[in-house]
């Protein structure tokens, strides 16, 4: 049985594990005669739970500062009964992050342990600045599971100007209490979360605090303070006309090139720097980009496949994908959607629909998108005459989508 080699960005061989593999087959199948067929009784494999709106960062880069602390929340009952009846319907992992800070829920704590309790993979996407709810729930988590902490820099007033915090946290406490984390779980995998902000960046005409030459001291401070990997990727913006998260849009060809050597430069000074213990991770964009090929990942087929492999779950609603939480045209159903067998059949239907009628060639040009190549394979594996038996098989390890 092959193996499945990339973990964190392998998005069509975590669609051929041997606990997703038939379900990928039955997609398929469904798509080739979808017309006049109902689609396959089966939710997301992997879900973005955003507990809350609420975030005590004002960090300017916020590709969802638009819908962050409109006093809106997932309700803990709500959030049991959606995990109820996805995990029902064959889901195998949750992400919580996005839209808001999970740990300001007050019920943070009880929702890990519920999620946990039904043997879910769970990675949590935190600012740091309560790692104290993730230390009480640490013990739960296993080798499968992650803690990734947004630092985006690796000096204080870096740090500061990026993320603006209310309260009182500095990076080196965060960098401590991120720490105390993995020596409480050494098997729960760390991260280090730099998000890259090149010279000239500008939101709504003001400049945003560029962090390219820390690219290297992170890989150290990293090191230092026991995380498992550092994860690079593209700083996003938001497009104000059609609040799309936008890659590198209106950059001429020159100025992109003087970015990508620039950002390779310190990218390899932070490679040479690895070890045994702590890796780096290039998101997909990121690998595009530096490849010169960022505008190839924003050719999408006109299907976008993979919103009925993974949703995202807000308190303002389902949105079948993370670049357009909070768009209307995205918008799978209401936030409660998944809490009762009736609800779900509406939102499955609802995705069908989405499948055919959102066009994501036109309405994703701007997305570097994550899940470009597989929605590509998918696209031209359905439109052959292939067997799908010829699908081969890879072991179980990752289910985040």
């Amino acid at each position: 049985m092959e193996k499945l080699r990339d973990r964190e960005f392998d998005f069509s061989s975590k669609l051929r594990q041997e606990s997703t593999i038939e379900r990928l087959r039955e997609y398929i199948l469904w798509r080739r005669n979808s017309t006049n067929q109902r689609p396959p009784d089966f939710g997301p494999l992997s879900i973005n739970l955003d507990l809350t709106s609420a975030c005590n960062f004002s960090c300017p880069h916020c590709v969802d500062s638009t819908i962050i602390n409109t006093g809106e929340y997932l309700r803990l009952g709500d959030v049991k009964r959606t995990i109820d009846v996805l995990h029902s319907h064959g889901l195998l992992s949750v992400i919580l992050l996005g839209g808001g800070e999970p740990t300001l829920h007050r019920d943070f704590e009880e929702i890990v342990r519920s999620i946990k309790g039904k043997g879910l993979q769970l990675g949590i996407v935190t600012n740091g600045s309560r790692m104290d709810k993730v230390a009480n729930v640490t013990r739960l988590l296993g080798k499968k599971d992650w803690v990734r902490v947004s630092i985006d820099a690796a000096r204080e007033d870096t740090f500061n100007r990026l993320h603006r915090p209310r309260n009182h946290v500095t990076l080196n406490h965060l960098l401590q209490t991120a720490k105390g984390i993995k020596e409480v779980n050494p098997s729960v995998s760390l991260g280090y979360s730099f998000v890259i902000v090149w010279e000239g960046m500008e939101i709504r005409g003001s400049p945003l605090c560029h962090n390219t030459d820390e690219i290297p001291e992170a890989m150290n401070l990293a090191k230092d303070y026991l995380f498992d990997y550092v994860s690079f990727k593209p700083c996003l913006i938001r497009l104000e006309d059609s609040q799309r998260e936008a890659l590198l849009d209106k950059v001429d060809k020159g100025r992109e090139e003087r970015i990508v050597q620039e950002i390779g430069i310190h990218l390899e000074k932070a490679r040479r720097l690895v070890d045994g213990k702590t890796k780096i991770l290039e998101s997909v964009n990121l690998r595009a980009m530096m490849n010169r090929e960022a505008h190839q990942i924003k050719r999408q087929p006109k299907r976008c496949h993979l919103q009925f492999f993974r949703t995202v779950v807000t308190p303002s609603g389902i949105f079948h994908c993370p670049a357009f939480r909070g768009v209307e045209k995205a918008k799978i159903a209401g936030s409660d959607g998944y809490v009762t067998k009736g609800k779900f059949d509406e939102s499955l239907e609802a995705v069908a629909r989405s499948i055919s009628t959102f066009d994501a060639h036109e309405e994703c040009k701007v997305v570097g998108c994550f899940y470009h190549h597989v929605n590509w394979w998918l696209e031209n594996f359905t439109n052959s005459d292939r067997d799908i038996a010829e699908i081969e098989k890879v072991g179980d390890d990752n289910f985040f989508l």
